[in-house]
């Protein structure tokens, strides 16, 4: 059963800046709470770099207790070093709401895009463009940032629809 109002965090996986943004679902209702990037120095050892990464989503998560959260699959990019590093930077993203019990599902660009604007393949600036009329309080202040509401916003819609939902990749048990 989906709580009165539903928090969702939404997550934009990135090794140096990770982007978040939290938006409640209250029935038709969405209302945008929060929304920030989580940042590791580019020049530490990637270790450190996870580890600043957990620790700062993680505080995310105690700071504005969600209920849910929906992070973007990442690409495959031409650099397997960069694709690596990126799908290590993914998986802080995946464990840190499992470990605080969040159910996490999983969006591709396109449907996020498709879900935002129409379009599946969306500029980023139609992107930021429709998440500043969906969420008009909201004040994003990057594009990690615009990314990660326009994930929440995406699992809001679907959230709206449990077919819809259940067709995507929901792992975790949740709250």
């Amino acid at each position: 059963m989906m709580p009165p109002r539903l928090r969702i965090l939404g997550i934009d996986p990135g090794l140096r800046n990770m982007g978040w943004g939290i938006v409640e679902l209250l029935g038709s209702n969405l209302t945008y709470v929060a929304s920030g990037v989580v940042h590791s120095d580019g020049k530490g050892e990637l270790a450190h770099r996870l580890k600043d990464l957990h620790v700062g989503l993680a505080g995310v998560i105690d700071a504005y207790t969600p209920h849910e959260a929906a992070i973007e699959e990442t690409f495959v990019n031409r650099d397997p070093q960069s694709t690596l590093k990126l799908g290590q930077a993914r998986g802080i993203a995946l464990v840190v709401p499992a470990l605080a019990d969040l159910a996490v599902a999983e969006y591709a660009a396109n449907l996020i895009k498709k879900t935002v604007t129409g379009n599946g393949h969306a500029e980023k600036q139609q992107v930021a463009m429709m998440v500043k009329i969906l969420l008009p309080k909201s004040d994003a202040g990057s594009a990690d940032a615009v990314d990660a509401l326009a994930v929440a916003i995406t699992h809001a819609q679907l959230r709206r629809n449990p077919a819809a939902l259940k067709s995507q990749a929901m792992i975790g048990q949740g709250r």
